[in-house]
């Protein structure tokens, strides 16, 4: 892990000095969630699936790296884009099967060209509601017929 992007947390309650890859619970598909949050804001931007590969890239070059299970590879966040998401932490949670990413995303993290993937709210009759437009045509960031479907 590069010291400079993830520094030791200021008090460490207990010395774990166990591998993530111990930590982490896999699926049986080899797939971890992982939810990118804005690190100053707290907002929640996406979720997607990390393997061990993307894990390890994430954390050796501080750029987001997610599986794409669609495409059945590596999806490097912002490389076709421009929308990036420099990883400042990475996170477990207690049951070691969901990562939390703590990120400084580049413009939309939404492949609908929206800042935030969770734009929508329900409400208590269950209807949708849109709460927020795209901040850029998804059709500018992707080319014709915009990100995925």
């Amino acid at each position: 892990m590069n010291e400079s992007l993830f520094p030791a947390p200021a008090v460490a309650l207990a010395q774990a000095d166990v591998p993530v890859w111990e930590a982490v619970r896999f699926t049986a598909e080899g797939l971890v969630p992982a939810i990118a949050q804005q690190h100053d804001t707290g907002e929640v931007l996406m979720m997607a699936w990390m393997t061990r590969e993307t894990l390890a890239e994430t954390l050796t070059t501080g750029q987001a790296c997610y599986w794409s299970r669609s495409r059945g590879k590596p999806w490097r966040k912002g490389e076709t884009s421009g929308q990036r998401q420099r990883v400042l932490d990475v996170r477990l949670d207690c049951d070691g099967d969901t990562l939390l990413l703590l990120v400084d995303q580049d413009g939309a993290a939404c492949h609908t060209g929206r800042r935030t993937c969770f734009y929508r709210a329900a409400d208590a009759s269950g209807t949708l509601a849109t709460l927020t437009e795209p901040l850029v045509d998804p059709e500018v960031l992707y080319g014709p017929g915009g990100g995925h479907p």
